[in-house]
């Protein structure tokens, strides 16, 4: 899970990527009498639920489409990084819905194609082929672009994101080749996903970080001490506080990464990890209150008429960030601002109050994570690092604000509560591995 404010303090994942309409819908002149309900989505999005099976599930008058900037039917985006890479999971089996879903539902697709354009007064969208969509009601989630390298080599091929299935195609297609070596800038949960991903492959793979250890835009250092170190058990090696100067290659593919100390590291293939940029300009030029991502109020809407936005694009005032205005670059952000932004059109107000949670799959871990860390002046450690099942406790003035779990599942679900009760428990009762968390409310 990223955590976003105003000024950045971390990243992470993709995005809800869902633009919506409701209830009519018509492309130019060829669907000029259709009365037809649209959402419309400019990428493919993740998680199991979204705003436009809730729209056409909630007001069965109208039909609902989607919008697709990617070719290929939603998806869900956080195996990318992790079982698809590792070709433990094919494309079929992280699809959405399965393709005759859509139709049956009363959702048309239209792939491979993004808006560029939007006329809120008028209540049009305009693709970038020309045609022109009429909306009631838009639901913008575009997410957001992974950010790219802006030194020298940075042109060379063998450079590669990881946010869309094209993206892992093209580093797969490069494992399949015979790339051995891959260097992954930035220590983050994607950089640390696909170096996990790319030893399942066979492939060294060597991380570059600019701080001075891995997560810490987004977890204690007793997460990210541990989480390095299952790293360097499996054969990934780091460089810290390390700054990328250049790339270097041949023949017009990237061969080594130079550090800013001058120290070399040959490789076959670089993977970006350093974050993403929300996808708002077309609301921005349209007049929507943006700053580090579009502005949104406790209903998921922009200072647009008839236009919400959710997902990693939202910025939104959070209470688990004590009120702050962040991002939320996770799988529950989008499927929950999905529900309160269909809900909200289908005449339902409930405010956006999820809690936060994420997760991450990396070798043999899982790390569960519930609440926002931001802040915290003290942790409680449950449980053994050697056992590799524990939970980091994080306090904030004596109440429990967040945990990041390692293979502790009971400790993640019963942690919850604590958080949302923001429970004031004594860090030695805590730390009980004998006591379960659901008898400290």
């Amino acid at each position: 899970m990223a955590i976003v404010p105003a000024v950045k303090i971390a990243r992470r994942m993709a995005a809800a990527q869902i633009l919506a309409w409701y209830p009519k819908f018509r492309v130019a002149a060829r669907l000029d009498s259709v009365d037809h309900g649209i959402v419309m989505r400019r990428e493919v999005r993740m998680g199991n639920i979204g705003p436009e099976f809730d729209i056409a599930e909630e007001a069965h008058a109208c039909t609902v489409g989607l919008v697709g900037k990617e070719p290929d039917p939603p998806y869900e985006r956080p195996p990318l990084s992790k079982e698809y890479l590792a070709k433990e999971k094919g494309f079929e089996r992280i699809l959405l819905r399965p393709v005759a879903t859509w139709a049956d539902k009363g959702i048309d697709l239209v792939l491979g194609c993004e808006v560029v354009t939007i006329d809120p007064g008028r209540g049009i969208a305009v693709l970038e082929d020309g045609r022109e969509v009429c909306f009631e009601k838009m639901i913008w989630a575009c997410g957001g672009s992974p950010r790219s390298l802006t030194c020298e080599g940075a042109q060379l091929s063998g450079i590669h994101a990881v946010r869309t299935r094209r993206d892992v195609d093209a580093i797969m297609a490069d494992l399949d080749a015979g790339a051995g070596k891959a260097v992954i800038v930035g220590g983050g949960y994607i950089g640390l996903e696909a170096a996990s991903g790319l030893r399942k492959r066979g492939c060294d793979a060597v991380i570059v970080e600019s701080l001075p250890r891995v997560l810490s835009r987004v977890a204690g250092e007793q997460i990210s001490t541990f989480v390095e170190g299952v790293h360097r058990r499996n054969g990934v090696d780091f460089y810290l506080s390390a700054t990328l100067q250049k790339l270097e290659g041949k023949g017009g593919r990237v061969s080594a990464a130079i550090l800013g100390d001058g120290r070399q590291i040959d490789c076959d293939l670089v993977i970006v990890g350093i974050g993403i940029d929300p996808d708002v300009a077309p609301l921005k030029e349209a007049g929507a209150q943006v700053a580090n991502g579009v502005s949104v109020d406790e209903f998921c809407r922009t200072s647009l008429p008839n236009i919400y936005a959710i997902g990693d694009c939202a910025q939104h005032s959070n209470e688990f960030a004590g009120g702050a205005q962040i991002r939320l670059e996770s799988v529950q952000n989008a499927n929950d601002m999905a529900v309160t932004a269909a809900k909200h059109i289908c005449g339902k107000e409930e405010p956006y109050k999820a809690t936060p949670w994420f997760w991450s799959n990396q070798f043999d871990i899982k790390l569960q994570t519930v609440g926002i860390s931001t802040g915290y002046d003290a942790t409680v450690l449950r449980g053994r690092f050697e056992d590799e099942k524990f939970s980091v406790i994080y306090l904030k003035e004596g109440r429990v604000i967040a945990l990041d779990c390692i293979n502790a599942a009971r400790d993640y679900v019963q942690g919850r509560k604590l958080v949302e009760a923001r429970a004031s428990v004594a860090p030695e009762r805590l730390a009980d591995v004998e006591t379960a968390l659901k008898m400290m409310l």
